[in-house]
């Protein structure tokens, strides 16, 4: 009975150090900044602009249109629910603020800005 608790406790160790990895699968060349702290928002959803102008909900990839009724419907299901938006530092300005444009006309006013710590 011992060594299976032993091999269940290494594999416990194991997926709590792989599980946090796994979360973030698009690579995005963040900017840095100082004062980047991480947010405590409990129910969130990750927006993701990747350097081609793609539009990631999560892990699935989305056009506008599908992208806006998606969070449309996810802010009439929950309306404190945090947007965190992650945008490479080479995508355009204005296509960072069409975004938001479209969160904040769903009803969503929680929005935070991903980027990595200064090294």
């Amino acid at each position: 009975m011992t060594p299976l608790i032993d091999v269940m406790l290494v594999l416990l160790v194991i997926f709590m150090i792989a599980a946090p990895l796994m979360t973030s699968s698009l690579r995005l060349d963040l900017p840095s900044s100082a004062a980047a702290t991480p947010s405590d928002a409990p129910q969130f959803i990750a927006l993701a602009i990747t350097p081609d102008g793609q539009l990631h909900l999560g892990d699935e990839t989305l056009d506008a249109p599908a992208l806006q009724q998606r969070i449309a419907g996810l802010a009439r299901a929950n309306p404190a629910l945090e947007v965190q938006l992650r945008a490479d530092k080479t995508v355009a300005y204005g296509q960072v603020a069409e975004v938001i444009g479209w969160v904040q006309a769903a009803g969503l006013s929680r929005i935070a800005f991903v980027t990595d710590a200064p090294p």
